[in-house]
């Protein structure tokens, strides 16, 4: 049985003379995930996407895609978008991924599909020139998936573009995704991450600060609020849940953070059982913006 794990990295270093790029970096990336490798400008994620994709040399310890050592063979499961992609701008979206084709060689009869897959099919005749910026990404996040690559690895996919063309680019990386297809994806954006992985690893100046499932990464933070008609009750019965790290009135609701895992239904139940029937409850999950800055502080 092939490995779960699409890529995993074991203790990768990289140095550019007496600049650590990046320091003994592990991690795992599961199939079928949307994987960000998140962090501030500089802190090695484009480096490290170089070393997975074999255009830079590590220098110190190794990474495995599929489960195996990587070599040229790989390449085909792996569509990639590194750069800002060149396409021919007096040709149209289907010429251009015509052409692409034929230099990758493979992926001619997949380019009805990926044009498909981009939103793209309506214009594929138009010229390049003629694109918006989010429909110049899709038709390059399409020609990265000429073929029907296991594994799309994207830098920074939404850089340069405007709100609306950012959307597009979420909503095609989401669907993907749901699709099965593996995404790791390199972003300095929080709200990104938040937005579309499933997965995600922090850097910050090379060293990797945390890795894991985003609702794990995030798990110790949630807040509960509740809220019952009777307040006084509430609070009685409250204070006698276990793992309580705060509690604090607000807008007549209670918002409880606990210091280790409760559920909401754990909550819901509790109370229940102590004759207090919640007629308000919601989880509250801080942000990943709230957590990357205490991680990275």
């Amino acid at each position: 049985m092939e490995n779960t794990h699409i890529l995993s990295l074991h203790q990768v270093s990289k140095h550019y003379g007496p600049i650590q790029a990046l320091k003994e970096v592990s991690f795992d990336v599961p199939a079928g995930s949307v994987f960000g490798v998140l962090g501030p400008n500089g802190s090695g994620k484009t480096t490290l996407l170089g070393i997975v994709m074999d255009v830079l040399k590590a220098n110190a310890g190794s990474f495995k895609w599929f489960g195996q050592e990587p070599h040229a063979d790989l390449r085909k499961r792996i569509g990639t978008l590194l750069e800002t992609p060149n396409f021919y701008h007096y040709y149209s979206g289907m010429r251009n991924l015509q052409i692409s084709a034929q230099i990758k060689g493979r992926g001619q009869d997949d380019i009805e599909r990926v044009l498909r897959l981009a939103g793209l099919w309506e214009r594929r005749d138009s010229k390049f020139s003629t694109f918006s910026l989010g429909m110049k990404q899709r038709l390059a996040i399409a020609s990265a998936l000429l073929g029907k690559p296991e594994v799309l690895l994207l830098d920074e996919p939404t850089n340069g573009l405007d709100p609306a063309g950012i959307a597009e680019i979420r909503d095609l990386i989401r669907q993907l995704g749901e699709q099965g297809t593996t995404v790791i994806m390199a972003s300095h954006l929080l709200d990104e991450v938040e937005k579309v992985c499933t997965h995600v690893a922090i850097l910050k100046k090379g060293v990797l600060l945390t890795a894991g499932h985003v609702d794990e990464v995030l798990s110790n933070e949630d807040m509960i609020e509740i809220s019952a008609a009777d307040l006084a009750q509430l609070e009685n019965v409250l204070n006698a849940l276990p793992n309580i790290k705060s509690i604090r009135r607000h807008n007549g609701s209670f918002q409880i953070v606990f210091s280790g895992s409760q559920s909401a239904e754990q909550v819901n139940r509790h109370c229940f059982e102590q004759g207090v029937t919640l007629n308000y409850l919601a989880v509250r999950r801080k942000s990943l913006e709230a957590r990357f800055i205490e991680l990275t502080n």
